[in-house]
């Protein structure tokens, strides 16, 4: 077995010591072990964990949905399929975000191209839209 320290297993999962400490406080990732001088000592395992944690993040889950991932990933009965169903879910809230993010681009396009760029402040129909009160 491996044996390394704070600062090969951040560097071996791509992430900084701080993480790797914020994710112990969290319950992401186990306590480690101590040497005799009493400095962390991890495993190929551990590494393993946060580089999962790394890419679940990068796909844009909460620490709540990693957590429930993690505990889904050595869950024999319904690990495959919980883990289907949670990507399923973040998947569905990204389509929902998208959607979303392209309206408002939609609109602010239309401000931009309706927008002279020059003229008098008070004809600006981007300044009008963002101080015009809703249901006004």
């Amino acid at each position: 077995m491996s044996s390394f320290t704070i600062g090969e297993i951040a560097r071996r999962a791509e992430v900084g010591i701080d993480t790797v400490r914020y994710y112990e406080r969290n319950d992401l990732l186990p306590a480690p072990a101590r040497r005799p001088s009493g400095y962390r000592q991890y495993g190929d395992e551990d590494v393993q964990r946060l580089s999962f944690i790394r890419r679940a993040k990068d796909l844009g889950f909460t620490l709540a949905q990693i957590r429930e991932l993690l505990a889904l990933s050595t869950d024999r009965e319904r690990g495959v399929r919980g883990i289907k169903k949670r990507a399923q879910e973040r998947l569905d809230d990204l389509d929902l975000r998208i959607h979303e993010m392209q309206r408002v681009r939609s609109g602010l396009q239309a401000l931009v191209d309706g927008c002279p760029g020059h003229g008098k402040l008070l004809a600006c129909p981007i300044l009008g839209a963002l101080t015009r009160k809703e249901n006004a």
